[in-house]
């Protein structure tokens, strides 16, 4: 089916393995035979080999694999995908991140081959900029790895005994390559480093960085602490403290949460969004495995307290939604990334194992409805960002849930990853990532992670304790999935490493355990966990339905082209049907555009559909990059001057608000008839004015072109749909009627209701109402009397979306149609009686004063730096509550809406 979108120790309490409580739980159904374990275990084996062999024999020494085009991928000689390739360091990193891989697959020969291949071929000195996180857990992780395991068989006596700490050495010397990046002011790490030169400036390319991800930051310890009492070196373990210390003391103190991006001199918040994904998702967890692998109690105590407000102000079970550091009552997001599926396995090991449940039975939900789970979907379980690059944290969250419960159902659920792989993913030279996983089109990468965790997850899910070759409880694993001996926590490091170690009253957290909960006594009853499970299992149902076939006889009709689509066209309609796409009318004026095969006439018709639906996303991708950032509504007049700013979308007709120093500034007047669809009958009040209009009953452009005939210097389309706002709603781009609109020569913005009744509720109060339209807010005293006017504060701009957001079809109803909901899976999609496209708006429109932005969707989390903001972390309040703003006085309205315009500050320091 095809759907169109137009418009996440040896000293240590029994607390921190939770997944050492093998079994209280079983499932309701047939528990899984121990043949068929052994099946898939073997299985995964297999698939292991024919992803390892492929590497070996068409990529290596390079460090990735290109499954497609089996050949391997080196940086610089293969076109440059962004930061995503700052993870290659020309340094066979699919190698490296597979070596302890191969030894619990019980792959002792290929390990000691591999092991002599990278002590053979791999250079750490090579003069190349590489992302410090991913150079960390990826290289240094798997040296540090295959040393663990290439001890742990020395001690055997059987194998590698001609091994004399090669790897170690080569880990101390990437350790050292990876210090220059800690000499800043306040010991967080540049985002980036050369490997040969270190940090110098622009020369080294290397330097001039000011952000980086909290994740990025917080990310270090157990490889930097593990390489220190392997060595005897402390310096690594003392720099990686420092980092985590600094996050600390920045983290908001009154909702005890940190932000996703942090400027690296300053400490301030750049980005001041808050979750459990992208861009903070393995700073929680290295806090908690810090104290697993240290034994440090801090680590513990700063994890309980992060963890108590993330279970009060993100997590909304089955959600994990993230939030505003200084206004987490406010989320910031109405999706979720994938990389947070890594949360329910740390939840086991936290020993929360209810939450744990509900959120992973929402991902495994997600999941068979998308056969993977896509790099972000939406609240109502739909797909946002389409990529998949294969990526293990649902895996690694059903292996410590199967190993906290023991219930069979993540059994299957294990198979259900299996199986997607084989029968989507798998190519000749290996696996593929998906590019679309609507579609199953894929993606000619084969990250490293795949090798390093995928595999290791699935084994030890399907795995008998007789078939490991070490006791996984000795060890524990990074974020990369790589193994540290716990018997580092006796390991030499010295006592005069600082730590910024907080007063005892300020980490007190006397609410929680330090013992860990036994399953057994949690959940008595062998249903409870199907019983957590059912209901989240309904609701994406009913988010998703699934379609019945449905087939009708008949014969193809000759394509439709995309751009040729006219949306209030029966003739086009008619062509949909006939290639078996829907058109779905919602209620609030939207429609989703779906193509099913079945529901085609023929089978030359079901491949137009295909067509025509690929040809559609391919449009809605192209018309996305040309789209115009968001607009300012700014009221100028007594008694607001300035203060308020209306956040507005644009159109693709008329004048460019952009181009314009100084906007457009008039008086706002109502056109008669309020739906401009007709002449304007009191065009002397509309002449010379801003004119204010209804949305609906005809095109934007028809709109326009009836209120400049009266003589409007511009307009304001006002949304009919009650209750909608830009705070949660996505911004939209009007677009035409799919003829010239050239002849428009005046600007049309347009507003949701909520904020449009803000412009009627001043109108009605006073009637004469200035507006400025611009591209940005302007300084609120602008062209005022002298004795009016109000502190400054500064322009803002906006930069357009990034091309990875989905794009939806807006058009206003005529006459809507009833069309009963056929398909699932679809993003909305609006209509007007004409194509137009919808802007996903940024992030900070999550409410009135906030900022926000999205992950990253590659593999790397360095990217994800922003410019910093201006105001300080401590100043903002918690909210008090929405107001009906219809209700209130235009002083309550400047109230409410006095941050509006530090909004629109915001806007411009987020990367939309």
């Amino acid at each position: 089916m095809y759907i169109a979108t137009i418009s996440p120790t040896t000293t240590m309490p029994a607390v921190l393995f939770s997944l050492m409580l093998l079994g209280a739980l079983c499932s309701l159904g047939q528990a899984m035979s121990r043949e068929e374990r052994h099946r898939l275990r073997n299985q995964v084996v297999e698939m292991f080999d024919h992803a390892y062999q492929n590497y070996m024999d068409h990529a290596y020494p390079a460090d990735e694999l290109m499954p497609l085009t089996c050949r391997g991928r080196v940086r610089g000689l293969e076109p440059s995908r962004g930061d995503v390739d700052d993870a290659l360091g020309k340094f066979s990193l699919t190698l490296i991140d597979t070596l302890d891989t191969l030894v619990l697959l019980n792959k002792t020969t290929e390990f000691e081959a591999a092991v002599r291949r990278v002590l053979s071929d791999v250079r750490l000195d090579n003069d190349i900029v590489v992302s410090v996180f991913e150079t960390n857990i990826r290289v240094l992780g798997g040296l540090l790895g295959g040393h663990s395991m290439a001890v742990m068989l020395k001690e055997g006596g059987q194998h590698m005994q001609w091994y004399q700490d090669e790897l170690l050495h080569m880990a101390k010397e990437l350790g050292f390559r990876l210090l220059p990046a800690f000499n800043t002011s306040s010991g967080l790490p540049y985002p980036r480093v050369n490997l040969k030169f270190g940090v110098r400036g622009p020369e080294t390319r290397t330097g001039t960085e000011t952000d980086t991800c909290t994740a990025c930051a917080g990310t270090i310890i157990l490889e930097f602490a593990a390489l220190s009492r392997f060595t005897g070196e402390p310096v690594f373990e003392a720099h990686a403290r420092r980092a985590l210390d600094f996050l600390w003391e920045k983290r908001q103190r009154n909702s005890n949460l940190v932000g996703t991006t942090i400027n690296i001199h300053s400490g301030e918040w750049v980005r001041r969004d808050s979750g459990v994904g992208a861009g903070i998702d393995s700073y929680y967890e290295y806090l908690l495995k810090a104290y697993i692998l240290l034994g440090d109690d801090v680590f513990l105590q700063r994890f309980n307290i992060h963890y108590a407000s993330i279970m009060k102000y993100i997590s909304q079970p089955p959600l994990l939604l993230d939030v505003h550091i200084h206004k987490p009552l406010l989320p910031a997001r109405t999706w979720m990334d994938s990389l947070l599926a890594f949360f329910p396995g740390l939840q086991v090991l936290k020993g929360d194992i209810r939450p744990a449940i509900e959120t992973h039975e929402m991902l495994y939900q997600v999941t068979k409805k998308h056969n993977f789970l896509p790099e972000a979907f939406t609240t109502d379980f739909r797909v946002h960002w389409a990529q998949h690059p294969l990526r293990p944290e649902f895996a690694e969250s059903t292996y410590f849930l199967y190993k906290a419960t023991g219930d069979p159902y993540y059994l299957e659920a294990g198979r259900t990853i299996l199986d997607n792989l084989n029968r989507f993913a798998r190519v000749p030279c290996g696996f593929a990532a998906m590019k679309d996983v609507r579609t199953g089109s894929h993606e000619d990468r084969m990250d490293s992670f795949f090798l390093a965790e995928m595999f290791k997850y699935l084994f030890l899910l399907f795995a008998d304790a007789e078939d490991l070759p070490f006791d996984v409880e000795d060890y524990v694993f990074t974020t990369e999935a790589h193994l540290l001996p716990l018997s580092l926590s006796t390991g030499p490091h010295s006592s005069s490493i600082p730590s910024n170690r907080t007063s005892k009253e300020e980490l007190d957290d006397s609410n929680f355990d330090w013992t860990c909960p036994n399953t057994r006594l949690l959940f008595p009853d062998p249903a409870y966990p199907s019983n957590l499970r059912e209901p989240i299992r309904s609701a994406v149902d009913k988010s998703c339905p699934r379609p019945a076939p449905y087939r009708e006889p008949g014969m193809g009709h000759p394509p439709l082209r995309a751009q040729d689509f006219m949306a209030n066209n029966p003739e086009h309609l008619e062509l949909l049907r006939r290639m078996g796409v829907s058109l779905i009318h919602l209620k609030d004026g939207r429609v989703q555009l779906v193509q099913h095969a079945t529901q085609a006439v023929s089978a030359v018709a079901a491949e137009d559909g295909v067509r025509f639906m690929q040809d559609m996303m391919e449009l809605s991708s192209q018309q996305q990059k040309e789209q115009l950032p968001p607009r300012a509504i700014q009221i100028v007049s007594h008694p607001f001057f300035g203060r308020v700013v209306l956040t507005a979308g644009p159109a693709q007709f008329g004048i460019d608000l952009s181009k314009s120093s100084t906007g457009l500034r008039g008086f706002a007047t109502v056109a008669e008839p309020y739906s401009g669809c007709s002449e304007i009958t009191n065009a002397e009040y509309v002449r010379g004015h801003i004119a204010l209009l209804q949305r609906g009953q005809c095109m934007f452009a028809e709109k326009a072109r009836h209120i400049q005939k009266a003589g409007a210097i511009g307009g304001i389309v006002i949304d009919d749909n009650e209750g909608s706002s830009s705070d949660t709603a996505p911004l939209f781009q009007m677009a035409g009627d799919g003829r010239s609109t050239d002849d428009i020569t005046m600007p049309l913005l347009f507003l949701f209701h909520k904020e449009g009744n803000i412009l009627l509720e001043a109108l009605k109060e006073y009637r004469e109402v200035e507006v400025l339209l611009s591209d940005k807010a302007r300084d609120r005293g602008v062209d005022v009397e002298e004795d009016c006017l109000t502190e400054a504060t500064t322009p803002t701009s906006f930069e357009p979306i990034g091309q990875s957001q989905m794009s939806t079809l807006e058009v206003d109803e005529l006459a809507p149609e009833q069309v009963t909901p056929s398909q699932q899976e679809v993003s909305p999609v609006e209509q007007d009686t004409s194509p137009a496209e919808e802007v996903t708006p940024p992030e900070e429109e999550a409410s009135p004063a906030e900022d926000v932005g999205p992950p990253e969707e590659e593999a790397t989390e360095a990217d994800l730096a922003r410019p910093k903001e201006e105001r300080d972390s401590e100043d903002r309040e918690e909210p008090e509550g929405d107001t009906d703003s219809s209700s209130q006085s235009v002083d309550e309205l400047l109230a409410d809406w006095r941050e509006d315009l530090e909004a629109f500050q915001q806007m411009e320091k987020d990367e939309l």
